[in-house]
């Protein structure tokens, strides 16, 4: 019996010690393997000129014309940027527009939620506007921008209107 117990006590310092220098060996490598470098920013049309809009519904604005795009995390199909990680990031965003009615109305999203307007209105001319945001996102959360319902967005070779976001830090 003394002899199961030392046995069972054996097996439990083993146990423990396993499970110790795995939890240790994970903090390692955390430290060790630098989280992925997230930054980008792209431009609306790859070439030329033109409107987008009036549409009557919420559009996700897609950026086409990447400058950069550094752990390609922004898609260029979609206009929609993935958080890779949990961290701070920071976006921001460039309105260009041509006067008149309706002016460029542009809303950063973050999972569907509103965040931030951005906007270029009036009567005459070419104006723009911007914004921007620090937001905390877990790993998938992810941030585009939408043109508001009956606006529009003219842009041209001197790419005007842009989207760009990085990655502060992890946490």
């Amino acid at each position: 019996m003394l002899w199961n117990q030392k046995k069972n006590i054996q097996n439990y310092r083993n146990v423990i010690f396993t499970k110790a220098s795995s939890s240790i060996c994970d903090v390692v490598v955390k430290l060790l393997i630098p989280v992925g470098q997230v930054a980008f920013s792209a431009s609306l049309l790859e070439s030329g000129s033109g409107t987008l809009g009036p549409i009557n519904a919420h559009t996700t604005l897609v950026f086409k014309h990447v400058v950069s795009n550094i752990g390609k995390a922004y898609s260029p199909h979609t206009g929609i940027f993935t958080a890779p990680v949990r961290g701070a990031y920071h976006f921001e965003f460039y309105v260009f527009g041509s006067g008149g009615s309706p002016g460029s109305v542009v809303g950063l999203t973050k999972n569907g939620e509103h965040i931030f307007l951005g906007q270029q209105v009036q009567s005459t001319g070419w104006g723009s506007g911007s914004n921007g945001a620090t937001l905390l996102l877990e790993a998938g959360d992810v941030v585009f921008l939408r043109l508001w319902p009956d606006r529009r967005i003219y842009d041209d070779p001197s790419r005007y209107n842009t989207f760009s976001g990085h990655l502060l830090f992890p946490m």
